[in-house]
């Protein structure tokens, strides 16, 4: 078997490239579709997935062109560093929509609904209902800005970055290590900042029940904040929505330089 696969190499070497690079190509697009937004939901079906990566990866083969690999190159290694750096584009994407999440579970904590929980089927776990809200927001916010674009844009860059044959995996040569920790670090305060102001009208609302409280001993502070916080919370979020989502939108595409 070995003697035939050598023969078809040097009797077709363009069509022996092609298959070797779509390996590589084909393993670092599932690297990525792993860990990326919107390609990662289990949501969509696993043949649909396999069959979109197959065909970007015939297309991709040609996008590229990709030469011949070294007679030394360690194939199995080179499958794996592939992998590896799909993966990585994937869970920079990933940062970038997870401060919207930070934000959507700030806003559900001071609406008093920490124990109104659902069932996420991509994570396959519970999350509180304003983070699943804002996670589809920023999900169709994401497709809307051409997140889709800027993912694929990034994998074909990236081969420039660090070839499909290489194994000279260096780290600190592919990611900016400083904008990196911008970026997590970006995730509280982009939190704090969309679910800034229904944190500010709760608190307000509960310093006007703590007065009341004083004032008037016998009513029950504690049973009215249940009541008053949801209704609050939901009703400045409503009037707040269309300047959140131009908040998120211009979140979004100041990172699209990273991809």
């Amino acid at each position: 078997m070995d003697e035939i696969l050598k023969q078809f190499a040097y009797m077709f070497p363009e069509i022996n490239n092609a298959l070797g690079a779509g390996i590589m190509i084909f393993l670092r697009l599932v690297g990525m579709m792993r860990l990326a937004p919107v390609l990662s939901k289990s949501e969509i079906p696993s043949m649909v997935r396999l069959s979109f990566a197959i065909i970007s990866t015939v297309i991709l083969v040609g996008v590229i062109k990709p030469a011949a690999p070294s007679p030394d190159c360690p194939i199995y290694l080179c499958m794996f560093l592939n992998f590896i750096f799909g993966a990585l584009i994937g869970f920079v994407a990933n940062c970038v929509l997870a401060a919207v999440l930070t934000g959507g579970d700030m806003i559900n904590t001071q609406m008093g609904l920490s124990s109104a929980m659902i069932m996420d089927p991509s994570t396959k776990s519970q999350v509180s209902i304003m983070a699943n809200f804002f996670s589809v927001l920023a999900m169709l916010i994401f497709i809307y800005s051409g997140g889709i674009y800027w993912l694929f844009n990034a994998l074909i860059r990236s081969f420039e970055l660090f070839p499909m044959y290489s194994v000279n995996f260096h780290f600190e040569n592919f990611v900016n290590i400083s904008y990196l920790s911008q970026i997590t670090g970006n995730i509280l305060f982009m939190g704090m900042h969309i679910a800034g102001p229904i944190l500010l009208a709760t608190m307000a609302q509960d310093i006007i029940l703590g007065i009341i409280s004083k004032t008037a001993p016998q009513v029950n502070v504690f049973s009215l904040s249940f009541l008053f916080k949801p209704v609050m919370g939901a009703f400045i979020l409503i009037v707040i929505l269309p300047m959140l989502i131009n908040v998120i939108t211009d979140y979004l595409v100041s990172y699209a330089n990273i991809f």
